[in-house]
């Protein structure tokens, strides 16, 4: 009889749990994640820029390389096989007739010199990312790019990130496919220096792994972030896709300046830059973090807040931590909770029975929408104005409802035909 051996008990950290699950975040394979990256990247530019209501200027270099450039990276000697057998495939040098060949027939096509790749064949892609936003503070770069669901946009408020996971996962993923560390300069607005950080991440631990963060002399100015990492992708299969995706950008954001340079490895006719220029100087009012609404919170959310407030009683709880409740509303709350609760009840009294009978009444109560300030619609002007400079239609109409609301979250609703 085999003896079966007893299962061990184990932890993962946030960052094993995506690293195992990268699907979860966009990194399903090398083609979606050069797209991911360049997606997260490209959207943290403009809410760094759009929070100080500075007009965005997004600039995205992507550069090939082969693995051959990759190991020079890392500092690979160049190494000739021993053992044949251990290859799927031959060493190169055994297609070196089939190749003469080939280039004969590409010679007399009139594209001598170049190889044709194929378009499921994995590269690897230096992707760097500047915008003009608000820079990092120096003390918490390490944590806002090497620390998962670590990041300053929770709350509610809408922003195009929430979780810290995005810049992170791109991190992750250059770990997994290169090993190499990502790069950051950032500068706040009107510094004097520029903060300069490569770093790694632990991803058994989920903390940042420091290898430079210092200060240097800021001679040239800058302003806002610039973010540099190498890592495996497929520009051929997801090529038409991060196109479209700069194009759907610079429509609903016209205000900003987007630039996309791609550098072939093979050809300098597949390289290429495109600009997605700014057609209007109108921003979108800035959201503003507001309270939850009654109708949205839960139990455990009235807990986290039991034990951030600094209030003392349940009337007051009500009145300052929650939207949409006013002293009068409040009093009337507290007397239909009945026996055990008053307005002047200390909060230490709430145990959990009473926590959750106050949010099954607030989850039936009717309280007012929520303010929508939260929000930061684009606006049927710029929706407009973004629409006519990259789509070029005969006609075009935009429509914007009045903020609603959907069990205690506020939306926006925003149609350009």
């Amino acid at each position: 009889m085999v003896k079966q051996r007893e299962a061990k008990l184990q932890a993962k950290s946030a960052a094993e749990f995506f690293a195992e699950n990268k699907h979860f975040a966009g990194f399903d394979n090398p083609g979606k994640s050069l797209y991911t990256t360049i997606r997260e990247l490209v959207e943290n530019g403009l809410d760094a820029a759009e929070a100080i209501e500075c007009l965005p200027s997004i600039s995205v270099h992507i550069e090939e390389m082969s693995r051959g450039d990759l190991h020079s990276e890392l500092g690979i000697k160049k190494k000739g096989r021993v053992d044949e057998s251990l290859y799927r495939e031959a060493a190169p040098a055994a297609h070196q007739a089939a190749d003469s060949q080939n280039s004969a027939a590409s010679d007399a096509a009139g594209n001598s010199g170049k190889k044709k790749r194929s378009r499921t064949e994995t590269m690897y892609y230096k992707v760097c990312v500047s915008d003009n936003g608000k820079g990092m503070p120096f003390q918490d770069i390490p944590k806002m790019l090497g620390k998962v669901l670590s990041g300053t946009k929770y709350g509610v408020k809408q922003t195009r990130g929430k979780f810290g996971l995005g810049s992170k996962m791109v991190l992750i993923w250059s770990k997994m496919t290169t090993g190499l560390p990502i790069h950051i300069r950032s500068a706040q607005p009107k510094s004097s220096t520029i903060s300069v950080c490569r770093l790694d991440i632990d991803i058994h631990k989920n903390e940042p792994n420091i290898l430079v963060h210092e200060k240097v002399p800021n001679e040239s100015n800058m302003q806002g972030t610039e973010i540099s990492v190498i890592i495996e992708g497929n520009w051929t299969t997801y090529r038409s896709k991060i196109l479209q995706y700069m194009r759907q950008m610079a429509v609903i954001t016209p205000y900003a300046h987007f630039e996309l340079k791609f550098e072939s490895r093979d050809s300098a006719d597949k390289s290429f830059t495109v600009r997605f220029s700014r057609r209007s100087n109108a921003m979108p009012r800035l959201a503003f973090e507001v309270k939850h609404h009654p109708s949205s919170i839960n139990v455990l959310l009235v807990k986290q807040l039991l034990a951030e407030t600094k209030t003392k009683t349940l009337h007051k709880f009500l009145c300052k931590e929650l939207e949409s409740i006013k002293p009068s509303l409040a009093s009337r709350l507290i007397e239909e909770l009945g026996k055990g609760f008053s307005p002047d009840m200390p909060l230490e009294g709430l145990d959990n029975k009473r926590i959750t009978q106050l949010v099954h009444l607030l989850s039936v109560a009717k309280f007012d929408k929520p303010s929508g300030d939260c929000l930061s619609p684009a606006g049927t002007y710029n929706l407009r104005l973004g629409i006519i400079k990259e789509v070029k239609p005969d006609m075009v109409a935009t429509y914007a409802e009045p903020a609603r609301v959907c069990e205690g979250h506020s939306f926006v609703v925003e149609a350009g035909v």
